[in-house]
């Protein structure tokens, strides 16, 4: 080996050397770097997106809460109003019904009474026979009307006078009835569910 060869050999072992000394150099200065990035991007994400405390998000469920009650409550109430004004209208609707109903009956009821009472005082002379059973067979027609439309006879049998169903014309002394048992109807009286059309007139025992 001459001489200028053993000087160039150190000089060859440090060209090696340095690539990779550089190569770790440049590495080491990467890495902290990219660290030191990715830490700023979470400080930065964490400002810029604030997470509320769990106390601020009890205290919105327990508003949220209240609202929901409240809202329920009011449905509730305007429901219950509703219903109640559905069956106040059908019931004013059922008044007004039965009051027409009243009305008309009452007209026809003068009717009935009259035919009734002249079948009651019917003739029985020869030849009367078909008149009497013409007016029999109209009075029942007619209270089958006022039976269809629930109108019914006030109950006179054996009661005691009652001024909400029956209206005296008289108060008779008679042996064989006790002092306030009706001796007499002279006009029946007819109801409608607890509605009075017409009392009946009585004669009472006094």
């Amino acid at each position: 080996m001459t001489e200028k060869d053993k000087h160039e050999e150190p000089i060859q072992e440090e060209k090696k050397t340095r690539p990779a000394e550089a190569r770790e150099a440049i590495k080491e200065e990467k890495e902290p770097q990219e660290g030191y990035t990715a830490e700023a991007e979470k400080q930065e994400e964490m400002v810029t997106i604030p997470l509320k405390s769990m106390e601020e998000q009890l205290k919105e469920i327990d508003e949220l809460k209240d609202q929901v009650a409240t809202y329920s409550d009011g449905w509730k109430r305007e429901r219950a109003d509703f219903d109640n004004y559905r069956k106040r209208v059908l019931r004013d609707q059922e008044q007004e019904k039965q009051n027409l109903t009243i009305e008309i009956v009452k007209k026809y009821l003068v009717l009935y009474d009259d035919l009734g009472l002249a079948l009651k005082n019917a003739p029985t002379e020869p030849g009367t026979k078909q008149w009497v059973e013409g007016i029999a067979l109209i009075l029942k027609k007619m209270q089958k009307i006022l039976e269809d439309e629930g109108i019914e006879p006030i109950n006179v049998d054996k009661v005691d006078f009652d001024p909400q169903f029956h209206e005296a014309i008289s108060h008779e002394e008679d042996p064989d009835y006790k002092s306030g048992q009706i001796i007499e109807v002279v006009k029946p009286g007819y109801r409608i569910n607890n509605r009075i059309i017409r009392p009946a007139l009585v004669r009472v025992a006094k």
